[in-house]
């Protein structure tokens, strides 16, 4: 019998550069910002099963993360992830069939703060504690919060994951 479990990934974008003169949007990753994201995606491939679908925000510091953690699952850019709430986040999980062929089993979400962690603690409905009060208290950048559920990614909804893990990459 197959795992009945989805894994959610809840990944933040890497330390971002500040160069003068350039938005939000367009920042790119720092120096530790790429060395980071790689480091997540070496522990993403050794602690949780493979990525099969990644909704990355359009920004280029959250492109430019997805690039570097060398995952090959297919990604979906999407524009309501930069600058999300928390409920918009989930929604675009919910909508997450809409751009992919194939059963998701494992889905991988790169985003900003402060939606990340909001979203990460608004779905759990337990699960690890310690993980939990680490992440209330900071998700800094490259963090890394793993959820499962048994829920449809439709019908993913407050409360209907548990909180397995926690991760920062350095």
């Amino acid at each position: 019998m197959s795992d009945p479990f989805r894994t959610l990934v809840l990944l933040r974008h890497g330390k971002s550069a500040y160069p003068p003169d350039c938005a939000d949007r367009d920042r790119p990753l720092a120096e530790r910002g790429i060395r980071e994201a790689g480091l997540a995606g070496d522990w993403l491939r050794a602690h949780v099963p493979p990525v099969d679908a990644v909704l990355c925000s359009p920004a280029t510091r959250t492109r430019q993360t997805f690039d570097r953690t060398r995952l090959t699952a297919p990604v979906h850019y999407a524009e309501r992830l930069y600058d999300a709430t928390p409920g918009t986040v989930i929604d675009v999980i919910n909508g997450v069939a809409a751009h992919f062929d194939t059963d998701i089993r494992t889905l991988l979400v790169i985003g900003h703060e402060p939606a990340l962690s909001r979203v990460a603690l608004g779905l759990s409905d337990g699960g690890n504690a310690t993980a939990a009060q680490r992440i209330s208290e900071k998700f800094p950048t490259s963090a890394i919060a793993v959820l499962r559920t048994a829920a449809d990614w439709d019908e993913l909804a407050l409360q209907g994951a548990a909180l397995v893990a926690f991760h920062v990459p350095r």
